[in-house]
């Protein structure tokens, strides 16, 4: 079958219906409250640390925040929430109907699996992304809302302020993207998700100390190359503490490139994940 002659008004059509089911039982599920948690808890410190300031006076140094802010979205935002939500969000995509017994009825439903898995990933995507920019956002307005307007305008509009901003939303987007497909790979080969869990963050962890060919096998690579604001050396304080080997980032791969390199790493992902549901065959009382 010729490329122009496949289906794809249906298999476009199908992904909606799967979207629609998806969507609502991620956003909405209990287990996944801690996810809220994890995502808004830098809104919850950059307020009260605006809370201080403003109750000080609000005579900050917005150069000195922006570094602030730099370092907590990398070592902990995309490091931490990021990493652990799309944990929570995607590695349930399919583990979660496996332990329901409710996976059958897609495997039953006239649908090629290949688009199952497009369908399962852009509802956790979707989801991913709404949760962790509205962060982003909020993070954003938070830390610097108790500077006076005249200050705000000269950052955000002549100081590259907005630019920041969008970068870092953008990080965030691709974050969601890059560990989305992982840890959606992990849920369909791993029955206990804790050992793939380690297993990509130790891997992450030491990424700079890879060499090059194996550091661009590493999501956290693109994404601290696409990082808009570098982190001072004195920002992560010891040279031998933990925060400066995280830090470490040697050959930073350029913007364009490190987006190219991402995206095509998550499509071998997704590929390989399609050729593991197709083999997959469903067996509940192993579980």
């Amino acid at each position: 079958m010729s490329f122009e002659r496949l289906p794809w008004a249906l298999w476009r059509a199908q992904i909606l219906a799967i979207l629609r089911l998806e969507v609502r039982k991620t956003f909405f599920t209990r287990r996944g409250a801690w996810i809220y948690l994890l995502a808004f808890a830098p809104v919850v410190l950059y307020a009260a640390h605006s809370f201080v300031e403003l109750k000080n006076g609000g005579h900050g140094d917005l150069g000195e925040d922006s570094h602030i802010f730099a370092a907590i979205f990398q070592f902990f935002f995309l490091r931490l929430a990021i990493f652990f939500g799309c944990v929570g969000i995607f590695g349930n995509l399919f583990r979660g109907e496996v332990l329901e017994k409710s996976l059958h009825y897609y495997f039953l439903a006239p649908l090629r699996r290949e688009v199952l898995v497009v369908g399962k990933f852009l509802s956790g995507l979707l989801a991913a992304t709404v949760i962790f920019c509205s962060s982003t956002l909020l993070q954003f307005v938070a830390v610097y809302c108790y500077f006076s307007s005249n200050t705000l305008q000269e950052y955000l509009f002549h100081e590259h302020g907005l630019a920041h901003l969008a970068a870092y939303l953008g990080v965030t987007l691709l974050a969601c993207v890059g560990y989305g497909s992982v840890f959606l790979a992990a849920g369909l080969l791993f029955r206990n998700p804790l050992i793939p869990t380690v297993v990509v963050l130790v891997w992450e962890a030491v990424n700079g100390f890879l060499p090059a060919i194996l550091q661009q096998m590493s999501v956290i690579f693109y994404l601290k190359s696409l990082c808009p604001v570098a982190i001072p050396e004195a920002t992560s304080m010891d040279k031998n503490s933990l925060l400066s080997f995280l830090a470490v980032n040697p050959s930073p791969a350029a913007p364009a490139t490190a987006i190219v390199g991402l995206l095509i790493l998550c499509l071998l992902i997704l590929a390989l994940s399609s050729l593991q549901v197709r083999r997959m065959q469903i067996d509940y009382g192993a579980e």
